[in-house]
């Protein structure tokens, strides 16, 4: 059978196949970004007209583009409607800025960590991987500055509101700092905000692409964390000079974006009813952060090392011990409990051992703490076949 040389590149992804064993009912997930279901807000269809399910426009819903693009300028984001691309998720943006960039061997830059899915992305084009570390407030920025001096990558792929897996917000002064460097290289800055509405403490910073001087951006996000994910709608905004590229591959990937869930979305976008569901979503998502909080402070403590998340919807930890993670996925989910690997989220997974992603969002209170007991069982049993072999 005679592939793309492309498919050789295609990697399964590990997070989908986590989910896939996680399905049974008795299994405790801190695997999956998934929005708890207590909280997806009932939708109403009644009022849809018979015509939303008509073929519709590449660039998305009239009505819709312009409520993102208003939605946006409230962030300090200056565009207008005409720049939005109403998308199949964030998922898709990722897709399409791959297609615009990317040949074999095309220079990029990433955090590390970074979001596994755009990796799998970037990587399925041929792209090489160029990271800069995290800091508790965003990147290094001598590494950041050194990586865009010697490389010019193609683009910076940055994730500054509650980044996944780390959780990390950038600082104020960081965001300015960022800025001024893409600036100063031109450097394409794409900017992913799915967690931003899932804030916690009374902080906030504007997006990157609202700081930038000269030049071009993408700016992305989605409803999947604050919505339905279920109804596959996200959006891009672009500078004018990307916008034409990215509608032409969006038309030759799949004619437009799902009208009815385009259609449900704006019902919501901007509304008071949208701005009430998301103060319920803070403070459902708080009570069960500060759960997840408390049982790893009964159980993690002597494990591991983490930063108390200020939003989204991921605690990340970094063993005290380095140990390669992804060995302990098959007896933890023998023990009927599910979490996510760090070595994934770096582009050399091998030579990053020693972390964990917990999600918080899914696992309701009272079972977190026995789920979390039974996790570190699993990581202390692991400590204790390393000494013994050492001690061999």
């Amino acid at each position: 059978m005679a592939f793309s040389e492309r498919v050789a590149r295609l990697k399964s992804s590990l997070i989908r196949e986590i989910l896939a064993a996680a399905q049974r009912p008795e299994v405790m997930s801190f695997a999956g970004g998934l929005p708890a279901e207590p909280m997806l807000p009932k939708v109403d269809w009644s009022e849809m007209p018979a015509s939303i399910g008509q073929y519709g426009m590449s660039e998305g819903e009239p009505a819709l583009r312009e409520a993102v693009a208003a939605e946006a300028r409230k962030l300090g984001v200056n565009c207008d409607a005409s720049q939005v691309l109403i998308t199949c998720g964030s998922q898709q943006t990722l897709d399409l800025a791959s297609k615009l960039f990317i040949d074999p061997g095309t220079e990029i830059l990433v955090e590390a960590p970074t979001y596994l899915a755009a990796l799998q992305s970037f990587q399925l084009f041929g792209a090489d991987c160029i990271t800069v570390p995290q800091e508790a407030d965003g990147p290094e920025l001598e590494a950041l500055r050194e990586r865009l001096q010697q490389h010019k990558p193609a683009f910076a792929y940055l994730i500054p509101t509650f980044q996944n897996p780390s959780a990390v917000r950038y600082s104020e002064a960081k965001r300015d700092a960022v800025a001024a460097l893409l600036d100063e290289f031109n450097v394409t800055l794409i900017e992913d905000e799915p967690y931003r509405e899932l804030v916690f403490d009374a902080g906030s910073a504007t997006p990157i692409v609202s700081r930038l001087k000269r030049t071009s951006w993408i700016y992305t996000g989605t409803v999947s964390k604050t919505l339905l994910p279920g109804l596959r709608v996200g959006f891009l905004i672009a500078s004018p000079d990307l916008f034409p590229h990215l509608l032409r591959l969006k038309q030759a990937a799949d004619l437009h974006t799902n009208r009815i869930g385009q259609w449900q979305a704006l019902q919501w976008l901007g509304s008071d009813k949208y701005q009430a569901h998301l103060a319920e979503l803070r403070d459902f998502y708080r009570v069960r952060r500060d759960a997840m909080q408390a049982a790893l402070q009964e159980h993690f403590a002597d494990l591991a090392s983490w930063q108390v998340p200020q939003g989204g919807l991921f605690f990340w930890l970094t063993l005290n011990h380095k140990l390669d993670t992804r060995t302990l996925l098959q007896p933890a989910m023998a023990q009927n409990v599910a979490f996510m690997p760090g070595e994934p989220f770096f582009v050399d997974p091998d030579a990053n051992p020693g972390y964990l992603r917990l999600n918080f969002s899914h696992v309701p209170p009272e079972k977190l703490g026995e789920g979390l007991r039974r996790l570190a069982a699993v990581i202390r049993e692991a400590y204790g076949a390393v000494e013994a072999q050492r001690s061999e």
